[in-house]
């Protein structure tokens, strides 16, 4: 497709499926060398709350390339339960599965993002961080996101110094294996959701990995601490 990534080095999580392969797929397509990192069905298979294995993963691609130019987190793991329900048990795993996991693989990522001089990391907010989602039993994934969207502006400042860049992206609904089983269990939600958007349809992978794709690139050279909403304008009103 293009050149716009052309020379650079791409860690993605979460490849296997959803926005992380959408994103992976963009930046081979646009001419990055992309190293997918997933529990199975990926380049390399890692369990990215292990922080042995994500040291030692981080520390095997630094040392074969030299450095990392783009780091993508785009894994995560939440529990949706009401209050009352929430065993204490899912509530930290759901703050594992979406904090503990961006910054594990960031930290380890961190030595070879420095020795690019001009690195992106790229991590993924959502409308959760700065609202509370009527009718969704989303207590630990609010405060998991939220945790992400401050992490990302710390990153930013600490990057800076070492021509890091760190943003956010916060996603509308998307439509990956996952969601579409949960639209498929209850037909009311895609209506929900539509009277939502300012656009009229569902967002696909494609859409955010677009996004991704210029905060990955020299074109975003400009863009820190940022979080960019890319949900079809339901937050916008």
């Amino acid at each position: 497709m293009g050149d716009r990534l052309k020379g650079k080095l791409a860690v993605v999580t979460g490849a296997a499926n959803g926005i992380g392969e959408g994103c992976a797929r963009l930046f081979a397509a646009e001419g990055a060398t992309v190293i997918g990192v997933d529990r199975s069905g990926a380049d390399e298979s890692c369990d990215l709350l292990d922080e042995v294995a994500v040291g030692a993963l981080f520390e095997r691609i630094g040392a074969e390339h030299g450095r990392i130019d783009i780091l993508v987190n785009a894994a995560a793991f939440a529990v949706f339960e009401w209050i009352e329900k929430m065993r204490y048990a899912d509530w930290k795993a759901t703050l594992a599965g979406e904090l503990d996991i961006v910054f594990l693989a960031t930290r380890a990522a961190w030595p070879w993002l420095k020795a690019s001089g001009r690195a992106s990391v790229i991590n993924f907010a959502s409308a959760n961080a700065r609202h509370a989602l009527e009718g969704s039993p989303a207590l630990a994934h609010c405060a998991g996101k939220g945790g992400v969207l401050a992490m990302t502006r710390q990153l930013a400042m600490e990057g800076a110094p070492h021509g890091i860049r760190a943003n956010s992206i916060a996603p509308g609904f998307i439509l990956t294996a996952a969601t579409r089983d949960h639209l498929a269990s209850d037909p009311a939600i895609e209506a929900q959701i539509l009277a939502k958007n300012m656009i009229q349809r569902l967002g696909e992978p494609e859409d955010i990995g677009w996004c991704a794709l210029w905060l990955a690139s020299d074109e975003a050279r400009y863009v820190t601490g940022a979080d960019i909403a890319v949900d079809a304008g339901a937050t916008a009103w």
